[in-house]
């Protein structure tokens, strides 16, 4: 690119990411392609995370690092990446997965390519916190269809949002909005990038994502390992804990009283009008979000029964305060 703008900006959020941060750095640096700026945003780590991001910094001149005065929460801090980058193309990085070193190479031979894709990735296989092979990650989804509500029901599944690693042309990142402060944001993020194109996967694994005890699914979301293949047994019980995830993207939201499947559903809806889609897609797209609705009603209603003991519970105590500030005086 001209005037030193790089083809390609990475964004890599972390927090407190001492223990694999290095690895996952200097898998970014092998890479075969070169023309890149890593951006670190820094979300105020209470480790030595900033003393290794300076010190790759200093090393490497494609380095930026940036560190929030405060956390700002999982999701600002994402999309704080997006906003200092420069490049024709944006991927995230996380501060634990690995890259084969022609990841970045083959996934913008793809988009040069095809100006139709927004997003190219590969195929995913899990490693733990030695870098050991655990497992692939075989859901298949037929985002590539030419069709946006075809799109859109594809991305209605029960997935995990790895896509979001993948290298994503940043016109279309602008036209989308950023990644939302409550659960599943990231999931409903790629459901709007979906409907602006379509996306492509390169048939190798080439990215390595690491499955270890501190990372935020295996805090929120402890059987995400069982949703790796298109014929799973789910059940509810298996979902995401939403309210610690909405917390976690957001941590200014914790000890309010949250309806986060109301919000998630909420979500879904606008998505179908943040592009122009014609009637019948439109249709196709609301179908579509009842099928997915279809059996999962009871966690609209959990969320105002927990909302009622909320706010009872408060009641009890601000009457409980009043009782004693009355008798007090």
């Amino acid at each position: 690119m001209t005037n030193n703008q790089p083809r390609l900006s990475i964004g890599l959020p972390v927090y407190n990411g001492e223990k694999f941060l290095k690895e996952a750095i200097d898998s970014l640096l092998a890479q075969t392609f070169e023309d890149f700026e890593l951006i670190i945003s820094d979300n105020a780590s209470t480790d030595k995370t900033e003393e290794i991001c300076r010190a790759y910094a200093v090393k490497d001149k494609r380095i930026h690092y940036y560190r929030n005065e405060k956390n700002i929460g999982g999701a600002c801090n994402f999309n704080r990446v997006f906003e200092l980058s420069s490049g024709e193309y944006f991927k995230w990085a996380a501060h634990d997965d690995l890259h084969a070193p022609d990841f970045l190479m083959k996934c913008i031979e793809v988009l040069d390519q095809d100006p139709t894709l927004i997003l190219c990735h590969s195929k995913i296989y899990f490693i733990d916190e030695h870098g050991k092979f655990l497992q692939n990650y075989d859901i298949q989804l037929q985002t590539d269809s030419p069709k946006p509500h075809k799109r859109f029901h594809e991305l209605l599944s029960n997935y995990l949002s790895y896509q979001t690693y993948g290298v994503i042309r940043a016109s279309a990142l602008r036209k989308a909005p950023p990644i939302g402060s409550h659960g599943a944001a990231d999931a409903i993020f790629l459901l709007r990038l979906g409907l602006l194109g379509r996306f492509y996967e390169i048939p190798e694994y080439l990215f390595f994502a690491r499955s270890h005890s501190q990372q935020s699914l295996s805090l929120y979301f402890p059987d995400y390992l069982s949703f790796t293949n298109n014929n799973p047994q789910y059940s509810l019980s298996m979902l995401p804990d939403f309210y610690a995830y909405t917390v976690w993207f957001d941590s200014s939201k914790k000890g309010k009283i949250l309806f986060p499947h109301w919000r998630i559903f909420w979500e879904y809806l606008l998505s179908i009008w943040y592009v122009p889609l014609n009637y019948h897609e439109r249709i196709c797209c609301h179908v579509s979000l009842l099928k997915k609705l279809k059996g999962t009603e009871y966690l609209l209603i959990k969320d105002l029964l927990l909302a009622a003991q909320v706010f009872s519970k408060r009641l009890q105590r601000k009457s409980i305060q009043e009782q004693a500030s009355f008798f007090g005086n």
